[in-house]
């Protein structure tokens, strides 16, 4: 994990031998990562990323787990679900940065950020049932949330993948752009975020993301409870006095 620019930070998966496949290891260094970004102030929006060429992740390492009891294999599912939850629920915004394939376990990491952003030659799916099991980590939840249930049961029930620009036209990533081009434009947005108040981002993603679980009126209460955060900042009078001032505001995420 390093900080590539004031306020944005970057994970990079870099696990060349594997192809970025998550074992107990990469699993445990991703926790970490995400134990220190839920306690750093300075940082403001997240890239996962991978350092491996044309991939973002294959999934779960298979050679590892041909190792492992049921058992071991439904705390090793356990923990990874809780990670990715992790991930989703972490206060700032996340960025998943996707070249080649994000497959699997990887997709499902994918799933757990905020946005997705891949090149038109990537390869997106959640294969689990050619293996007689399921996307354990989150993903038959997470994807059927995001694109419909029909496009879910779809992708889920063939395993079949799909090309990044099938995934931008079925609203599974946020952006498809030419290849190698996509940790460009995440940059990009991550760098549009970063001009935000980081007040309001947060709140912006408690209402959103809590909201969806929530019925109408008690989604619109939550709504009003995250607005009443952002009324009281000095972020908002500095916005205003920007505004005035036709200059671009300084936040402090106060």
């Amino acid at each position: 994990m390093n900080s590539i620019l004031q306020g944005i930070v970057e994970v990079n998966l870099d696990r060349p031998e594997s192809k970025n496949a998550i074992g107990k290891d990469m699993l445990k260094g991703l926790q970490h990562s995400l134990e220190i970004l839920n306690g750093d102030r300075s940082a403001k929006v997240m890239m996962i990323c991978s350092s491996v060429p044309k991939v973002f992740c294959a999934g779960a390492d298979l050679k590892e787990r041909r190792l492992m009891t049921p058992l071991e294999i439904q705390s090793f599912v356990n923990e990874l679900r809780s990670t990715f939850t992790l991930l989703e629920e972490i206060h700032i915004p996340t960025i998943a940065v996707i070249e080649g394939a994000a497959l699997g376990g990887g997709l499902e990491m994918a799933l757990s950020c905020d946005l997705r952003i891949c090149g038109e030659n990537a390869v997106l799916g959640l294969p689990e049932t050619g293996l007689a099991i399921i996307p354990g980590a989150g993903g038959t939840q997470r994807l059927s949330r995001l694109v419909g249930k029909s496009i879910a049961k779809d992708l889920i029930f063939t395993g079949r993948k799909v090309s990044g620009t099938e995934a931008y036209s079925m609203g599974l990533v946020n952006y498809c752009v030419p290849p190698a081009s996509a940790y460009s434009k995440a940059l990009e947005v991550a760098r549009e975020i970063n001009q935000k108040g980081p007040v309001a981002v947060k709140m912006a993603k408690r209402a959103i993301n809590e909201g969806v679980e929530m019925d109408r009126a008690s989604a619109l209460k939550l709504e009003e409870e995250c607005y009443e955060q952002v009324l009281h900042t000095k972020d908002r009078l500095e916005g205003l006095e920007a505004f005035a001032q036709k200059r671009k505001p300084i936040y402090s995420g106060e």
